[in-house]
């Protein structure tokens, strides 16, 4: 850790540099020689009260304020204004820079009510810069408007903002978003839940074919390294059909829709081939008592980005020797059924497995057509292969095929190659009856968890499937022991794990999520930090947030009580780092904040991401520990409040120092920087900086910046300063209402359903989902680019966000379905939610829509000793219509939002049309 912080001190002086030139610049007055020198004047007009404060300057002087109505006093780059009304001054500035790029002239603005600065080359007569939030304008020197001409103007052009225009239009679905967004193939991942051998198979590339089916067997992340391949990585392909043409003939499906058992159709002329792909056991029955999963530091070691203690990787030794000591492998599992639908003979082709994933790689191995074995050597099986339930006869084959005549093509692909005999008993094993097995394994633990029945088949599908593609790769032992919730290719990361862990408690399992949980808490630091991926710092108050969380769906008093020690362990850590930054120099500007880096650039500043996981982490615990330890809850209580209060005073000052921009209605937005060294926006390059980074610009501005603060709950959600960043956020950074890159990063979905954005949510929800998810299989890319696939980061995000659509506690307050589509309300369709848990206990929930009959039913069951003091429901009418008689509660015509005041556990609701 003291690594850690002598490198985010190496760091801050130069970045403070440019900030205390501002300073110095802003509270200066230049002495020079005016005749001398180039000058441009602005014009700043107050439309009430009497302002008063100081104009600042960076890269240029500030020559002379002038008062130009009103009535007012100037001094040095003060003023002061003692009458009411319209309240003007002209500001000179010398030694102005204009240029495009970084060093541009910025002027700053601070009075009692308001603060913003601007780029003195944005001042333009078409273009006024107008803040009516502030009541003030900016104009060219010549430009004699007043504010209210100004303000008269701007409204004659009847303009609107990105988020007006999205209220204007009907609302978003996934059929109107996916015909212009981005339609992907993700490689699909399957192998069996806890277990590290994973096989990722590659059909197709987002509609581009590849010139062969791949098949890669991987431990966790990392490549299964063979010593017949000379310690290479092994990969494997295979082909059905004559191959590659110019169409799309082959379509992907999941076992009913949720299952990881991958279904392919194929298209060849009249062959049809119709595949099934599955993961099982070698020879025992696949069922929730065989399966003994991969230890959790194995696994973690094997997970891209990991970080092990020294103590650790001595643990994990005697961990590898006995997880690669067995005697069963995973199986990949493969047939395909080609069908002859002409009335004429035809061929079928199929290739069986190979090492490889090029005809022209060459490996050593052997086919042998008498036992269908591929061979790395005489007792080094890596394939068996089957046609018509005997052994393959050659390695490539065309079977003539006779009117509706069918050939079955079956190889078994174990993980790692296996020996002669155990290769015979492999052959001899059913499909059928090991398929049967897969399923019902599955279908298993979907029964475990709390149903979710939604009037939209794919997102029904997605929440099922989902919540298996987060099980598929949480590994660890069976049947108890500690869970490493991993996040696709890489180690858990405390941030990026945190919604996997929380929609685990949503659905009802609470003890994977506190399993998942155990992970953080067994690889904690001695000093209390939490670490485990790439260098992140922010991970320890975001566990402590994901524990408090787990406290309020389950109140599980004894577990806070035995973990308590590493809980204080890390909060003190927390304060220990918070206390090193307590320093004069950083007041306003990071003072009592911490620095780190937060995700992958090296950028170990005082940011706000980081500040508002560790605050949020803090006010949890003292939530926790209320009832447990009072005196630790009102000692960690204290100091959060006094965190928040420094973070607090850092935001408003950097917001004083970041250049305003301009919204689509016209008017100009305040913006904020993503830390306290920045000066403003990363991505206007205020300074010689360079900020593209994972395909975008934007990355530190939208993903890692200010917003976090709403969600980590710094802001509330009805300040003024949450609606600022809401207004330029959604005019900037966003297409389609959705973020560029790593569209799940940013928390401006969560701060719509706060705020019943209805149109606005369902804008984001259904660009990025239909953008970033695989529509056939429903697995996520990490980025709306090629990296990263099975990303269950980014689908536990989309999965808490369906969750907040259908339902989120607000306080004492349930509010159910504040943001779904009208269209579900459409006549016969229901919303069914059975046992899913909330802050208020289980919650059982029956929508019917009898619109044709004239009315939606609805009945409410949360009945625990946590119910809720209140509960709202919203029921729209597809068409817009609103009720004319509600039986149940009081009834919000503006939002259809039904009301059950004093909440008794039941409310049977019917609204009439």
């Amino acid at each position: 850790m003291k690594k850690n912080l002598r490198l985010i001190k190496s760091y801050i002086p130069a970045f403070l540099l440019s900030l205390s030139t501002f300073i110095l610049f802003s509270f200066q007055v230049s002495s020079l020689d005016r005749g001398k020198t180039s000058s441009q004047k602005v014009i700043i007009e107050w439309n009430n009260g009497k302002p008063s404060g100081t104009i600042g300057v960076l890269n240029g002087n500030l020559i002379k304020i002038e008062v130009l109505r009103g009535k007012g006093k100037t001094k040095d780059n003060s003023f002061n204004f003692t009458s009411a009304g319209e309240a003007r001054i002209s500001v000179e500035i010398a030694n102005i820079k204009n240029q495009l790029g970084p060093g541009a002239t910025i002027i700053s603005v601070k009075t009692d009510s308001s603060f913003f600065s601007f780029f003195l080359r944005d001042v333009n007569e078409g273009f006024p810069i107008y803040i009516p939030s502030y009541s003030v304008v900016v104009l060219r020197d010549l430009d004699n408007r007043s504010y209210a001409e100004v303000q008269l103007n701007i409204a004659s052009h009847k303009l609107k903002t990105k988020l007006e225009k999205i209220e204007s239009k009907p609302e978003e679905s996934f059929a109107s978003a996916g015909a212009r967004t981005l339609n992907q193939s993700v490689p699909t991942w399957l192998g069996l839940s806890r277990d590290f051998r994973i096989f990722q198979i590659e059909e197709s590339l987002s509609g581009t074919p590849l010139p062969v089916n791949i098949i890669t067997p991987k431990l966790s992340s990392s490549p299964l390294l063979l010593p017949s391949l000379g310690n290479r990585p092994a990969s494997y392909s295979y082909t059905e059909g004559r191959g590659v043409s110019v169409e799309i003939n082959t379509i992907r499906r999941l076992d009913e829709g949720v299952l990881p058992i991958l279904h392919s159709r194929h298209i060849d002329d009249d062959i049809e081939y119709n595949s099934t792909s599955f993961v099982s056991l070698e020879h025992s029955p696949l069922t929730q008592q065989t399966l003994k999963g991969t230890n959790y530091l194995v696994a973690d070691k094997y997970s891209g980005g990991h970080m092990l203690t020294s103590e650790q990787e001595e643990s994990v030794k005697q961990e590898l020797v006995k997880t690669f000591e067995n005697n069963e492998e995973t199986v990949f599992y493969f047939r395909s059924e080609a069908t002859n639908q002409s009335k004429v003979p035809h061929y079928a082709w199929f290739k069986t497995i190979k090492p490889g994933i090029e005809w022209w790689q060459k490996s050593r191995y052997t086919f042998d057509p008498a036992s269908g074995f591929s061979e790395y050597s005489s007792d080094s099986v890596f394939c068996v292969s089957k046609l018509n339930g005997n052994p393959l006869p050659n390695e490539e084959i065309a079977v003539l095929l006779q009117p509706n005549e069918k050939a079955t093509f079956e190889f078994y692909l174990p993980h790692s190659p296996i020996s002669n005999e155990r290769a015979y008993v492999l052959y001899k094993q059913e499909f059928s009856d090991r398929l049967s097995e897969c399923k019902n394994f599955w279908q298993a633990k979907l029964k475990k968890a709390a149903q979710i029945h939604v009037p939209e088949r794919r997102i029904e599908e997605m929440l099922q499937a989902g919540l298996l593609h987060l099980d598929l790769i949480t590994y660890g032992s069976e049947p108890n022991g500690t869970l490493a919730p991993t996040i696709g290719v890489y180690a858990p990361i405390g941030t990026e794990s945190a919604p996997i862990i929380q929609f685990y408690n949503s659905m009802g399992l609470q003890d994977i999520a506190k399993r998942s949980l155990t992970y953080f808490l067994d690889k904690q630091h001695k000093d209390g930090f939490m670490q485990n991926f790439g260098g992140y710092m922010g991970e320890t108050g975001a566990v402590l947030w994901s524990i408090g969380e787990y406290y309020r769906y389950t109140h599980d008093k004894e577990w806070i009580k035995q973990i308590e020690p590493k809980i204080l362990k890390s909060i003190d850590f927390l304060l220990r780092w918070r206390s090193e930054n307590k320093i004069d120099s950083l007041k306003g500007k990071g003072y009592g904040m911490i620095a780190g880096k937060v995700a992958d650039p090296d950028e170990p500043f005082h940011s706000f991401m980081l500040n508002g996981y560790a605050y949020l982490g803090l006010k949890r615990v003292a939530e926790m520990l209320s009832e447990i330890d009072p005196e630790q809850s009102s000692r960690i209580s204290k100091e959060a409040e006094a965190w928040k209060t420094d973070i607090r005073n850092s935001l408003i000052n950097s917001m004083a120092s970041s250049p305003i921009v301009p919204l689509g209605d016209g008017t100009w937005s305040p913006t904020i920087p993503p830390w306290t060294e920045s000066i403003g926006l990363r991505s206007l390059f205020i300074n010689w900086e360079k900020c593209f980074s994972h395909g975008t610009f934007l990355g530190d501005d939208e993903l890692l910046g200010p917003l976090y603060l709403v969600f980590c709950e710094v802001l509330n959600v009805n300040e003024p300063i949450t609606k600022i960043l809401l207004n330029y956020q959604s005019e900037m950074f966003y297409q389609d209402n959705s973020a560029f890159s790593q569209s799940y990063y940013s928390r401006y979905d969560w701060l719509q359903v706060k705020l019943h954005l209805v149109k606005p949510f369902l804008k984001t929800y259904y660009n990025t989902v239909s953008a970033m998810a695989d529509r056939e299989t429903y697995d996520f890319w990490e980025h709306l680019y090629h990296v990263s696939p099975h990303k269950t980061h980014e689908e536990a995000w989309f999965l808490m966000e369906t969750r907040w659509m259908l339902y989120m506690e607000d306080g004492s307050t349930l509010r159910l379905l504040s943001t779904i589509p009208r269209k579900w309300m459409e006549n016969g369709k229901s919303i069914e939610l059975k046992n899913v848990q909330s802050y208020f206990g289980a919650l059982t929930l029956k929508v019917q829509s009898e619109i044709s009959k004239g009315y939606i039913d609805a009945v409410i069951q949360c009945n625990s000793e946590r119910k809720p003091k209140e509960v709202t429901i919203r029921l729209p009418h597809p068409e817009g219509i609103k009720a004319v008689r509600v039986i149940g509660g009081e009834y919000d015509a503006s939002t259809e939002t039904v009301t059950v005041k004093s909440f008794s556990g039941l409310a049977n609701i019917r609204v009439e049309y």
